[in-house]
Formats: structure tokens, sequence, C-alpha cells
């Protein structure tokens, strides 16, 4: 067991690589979906230059560190089984399947969008972009946290966040319209 801390640090080095990724594709998504809007020769420039960002983004970044913090989150529960017993565990894991749907609607968005596809809009996405920092919360609230009276407050304080989020989402949204360069 003494390789334990390691396995657990791997697991969290790659957890917060995915994130990094999770957190940054679809602002690219934003920028792919306003380019795809300019007249030419900017659609075109533009378009051709995020696409390349995004593929590297996703196959080189984030692909890789979800199947990496999968490979190092099994093995921990390999070391320690004792967790599969325990309810903040089930929670947890039931976040964790959310984020693999949020990453498989993401890998939709992004084949679309290599295909030049254009079928959200750009403020879509940028709710779209929250859905991850949900996730984290819940996430890092439940492992820290452990009781389930603590989470609880910990699920309260995620919606809280997401309501805090959506005002902040219709303020910028508003001063964008009136200044579309901010």
């Amino acid at each position: 067991m003494e390789y334990y801390p390691y396995i657990k640090s791997l697991h969290l080095i790659f957890v917060i690589t995915w994130f990094a990724g999770l957190f940054y594709i679809p602002r690219l998504f934003v920028y792919q979906i306003e380019a795809f809007h300019k007249p030419s020769p900017d659609k075109e420039i533009l378009g051709k230059q995020l696409k390349l960002m995004a593929k590297r983004l996703w196959t080189i970044i984030t692909w890789p560190s979800a199947i990496l913090a999968i490979v190092f989150a099994v093995w921990l529960i390999i070391l320690q089984p004792v967790w599969l017993q325990q309810s903040w565990m089930h929670v947890k894991l039931t976040f964790v399947g959310l984020l693999f749907m949020y990453h498989g609607m993401t890998h939709k968005y992004y084949l679309d969008l290599q295909k030049g596809i254009v079928k959200k809009s750009s403020n879509f996405m940028r709710l779209w972009n929250e859905g991850a920092t949900f996730i984290l919360f819940a996430v890092v609230f439940l492992v820290i946290l452990r009781n389930a009276l603590n989470w609880i407050f910990g699920v309260i304080a995620i919606v809280l966040l997401g309501v805090l989020l959506m005002l902040g989402f219709k303020i910028y949204k508003r001063i964008r319209e009136k200044n579309p360069e901010a």
C-alpha cells in the first residue's frame, strides 16, 4: 500500500487535466459558432484555426486525461474496496456518471463542429460550459465531506451557485447586447 498515495496523486492530476479540457472546449465551441457566422474570409480562417485548436485539446489532453483518470480511479477502488460500501461513494459515482454523460454530449458537439455543422447557439455553449463546474463542485464536496448531511448542504450550495451563474450569464448577455465588444 506504500504506492497508494502515488496512485491517488495521479488520479487527481488526470481529473484536473480532464476538467481543464472540459472547461475550455465549450469556450472554443463558442468561438467556432461565432466564427461560423462571420463573413468570408474571416469565417474560413478563424474556423480552420479553431477546429485545429479544439482537435488538439480534445484528442491530446481531454480524452487521454479522462481515460487515465478512470484507470487510476478503478485502481484506487481495487485498493480500497470498502469505499463501495459507503453512501458518499454511491452519490459520487452518480455524479461521475453525469460527468460521463456531459463528456459524451460534449464529444457530440465537438464532432458536429469539426464537420462544420452548427446546431447550437453560442449562448447555449456559454451555458453548457457551466455543466462541468456543477459536477466538479458536487464531487469535491462529496469527497471532502463524506457525510450525508454535509453533502446535502453541498448540493444546496451547488444549486445556489447555479442560480448565481444564471444571473451572471443574463447580466453578461445584456452587457454584450449593449456593447458587442465586451
